[in-house]
């Protein structure tokens, strides 16, 4: 087994101490030494072997999965869909919710029948799920065709791992409580020539009540800003049009790095980086939003003018049991100050309904701040109860059923306002970038990230152009070039 000397820092932040693992290149020297072995394995066969990489959950495990992509490449493999034909499969896992989690089971035990037909197969589970108590050793237990787990925090380690199964090695299990890690200096493949995903940051410190986040993620870890730069200039360079910045708070970034620049910064210094392309990010936090971020917004024009900003509650009962750190006025005023920077800026929010104990009357209260705010859209979600978690165990009187009626007032009022927002932009013109094709149409979004539906030539894909908006529903912008 490989030895591994971490580099270690002690920081603290809102309390919360913690060692920064730095990988160090040495390290991640071994891991490329690894990658040319297994490269030189798989050049030794009659045919290049293939493998299949299935992303559940989030933005940041859609990154994470580009690195593993870029691995496998390195590594000599071709990517398939078909997970009959992989000759390696790893599934990406999310434990955000419940749901996620049967699906990620029920589609791992279906797995069994692939590695039967084809016994070389080397099934590998890793991301958010892996790291949950007790959930390699259910794995190790009960789905004895899967060879490799790990969580986040080990993803580097990946080619490590996969030549030890190579050379007939043990069953992996690499799930060890950590702080976390920062890695530079992996492969990724993309997958879109368009838009990108730039992590900036990892981990979380917030400890909201119902989130597992922070127990499988670890603490919030900054990447440097010379790096951050470095992988922007690189995408700007590639003609990436759109570059989404990404951590589980993004907004919170630099706050673990003392004289590194702090999130506002690193917007107007990927603004100045040359290049026609848009600047988004996600998930940004309330109590770390402020007049700075929204005059940086608008000074800059790459800056996308679009803000997700969860609320999650309307009643400030439920966000003080949440463990938000803010109020429902706080919020309203975060949103006025936003719409006074920015007044075309379109706001999205998460909402979760049936927090435990949540009433009726405190319902209605996220009820009256959706109608007052007028979200473009919302992600809405019933509670879903993680294991470890504070929340798991309030007390919870309603019913699944009760919840859901609730989910469903939610929603026709979400609907109903975004079709009158929708509706608002016919007869308007708009900067849209073409990103992809759905069928007859090109997709496109606006710089508010709203999507458009046009009629064109596949070869407009990555190009801004402008268009006339004809017409819209509750959930797209339809219009003609121009």
């Amino acid at each position: 087994m490989l030895k591994y000397d971490y580099k270690y820092k002690t920081s603290g932040v809102f309390g919360v101490s913690y060692k920064r693992i730095e990988i160090t290149e040495g390290q991640l020297a071994r891991q490329r030494e690894l990658m040319e072995r297994v490269a030189e394995l798989n050049a030794g066969l009659e045919t290049r072997p293939l493998a299949l990489v299935d992303t559940y959950g989030c933005q940041q495990n859609e990154a994470d999965s580009e690195k593993l992509r870029g691995m496998l490449r390195a590594m000599g493999y071709e990517m398939t869909r078909d997970e009959y034909a992989a000759d390696v499969i790893v599934i990406n896992t999310c434990a955000v919710r419940e749901h996620a989690e049967r699906r990620v089971l029920g589609n791992v035990g279906a797995l069994s029948h692939t590695k039967k037909a084809k016994p070389s197969q080397i099934i590998c589970l890793c991301g958010c799920m892996m790291q949950e108590p007790g959930m390699a050793e259910r794995i190790k237990n009960s789905y004895h065709h899967v060879r490799v787990v790990f969580g986040p925090h080990e993803l580097w380690r990946f080619p490590e791992f996969l030549l030890r199964q190579l050379q007939g090695g043990k069953r992996v299990f690499e799930t060890t409580p950590s702080d976390g890690c920062v890695t530079e200096g992996l492969p990724s493949e993309r997958d879109s020539a368009v838009k990108a995903w730039l992590p900036i940051m990892y981990g979380c410190n917030n400890f909201c009540s119902y989130c597992i986040v922070p127990y499988v993620r670890g603490r919030e870890r900054s990447r440097r800003a010379e790096d951050v730069l470095a992988e922007a200039r690189r995408l700007a360079e590639a003609g990436y049009k759109d570059i989404t910045l990404l951590g589980q708070n993004v907004n919170s970034y630099g706050k673990d790095l003392p004289g590194e620049p702090d999130f506002s910064d690193l917007i107007a210094a990927i603004n100045d980086i040359p290049g026609d392309f848009l600047i988004r990010f996600m998930t940004s936090h309330p109590k770390d939003a402020g007049e700075k971020l929204f005059s940086t917004m608008a000074r800059c024009g790459k800056a996308a003018r679009h803000i997700h900003l969860p609320f999650q509650s309307g009643s400030d009962r439920v966000l003080s049991a949440m463990n938000r750190r803010y109020t429902r006025e706080a919020y309203l005023d975060l949103i006025r100050m936003a719409r006074a920077y920015m007044p075309d800026i379109v706001l999205t929010s998460d909402v979760i309904v049936g927090f435990p104990g949540e009433t009726d009357e405190e319902f209605e209260d996220t009820l009256r701040l959706v109608e007052e705010v007028r979200f473009d859209a919302l992600f809405t979600f019933i509670f879903s109860p993680r294991a470890g978690t504070p929340a798991a165990s309030m007390p919870d009187p309603y019913t699944r059923e009760q919840k859901q009626r609730r989910f469903d007032a939610l929603v026709e009022l979400q609907n109903r306002v975004s079709e009158e927002k929708h509706r608002a932009y016919i007869g308007t013109t708009a900067r849209v970038l073409v990103d992809g094709e759905d069928g007859e149409y090109l997709t496109s979004r606006t710089s508010g990230g709203r999507l458009v539906r046009v009629r064109g030539d596949r070869g407009l894909i990555g190009t801004f152009r402008e268009v006339k908006i004809t017409d819209s529903n509750t959930w797209a912008l339809y219009g003609e070039l121009i």
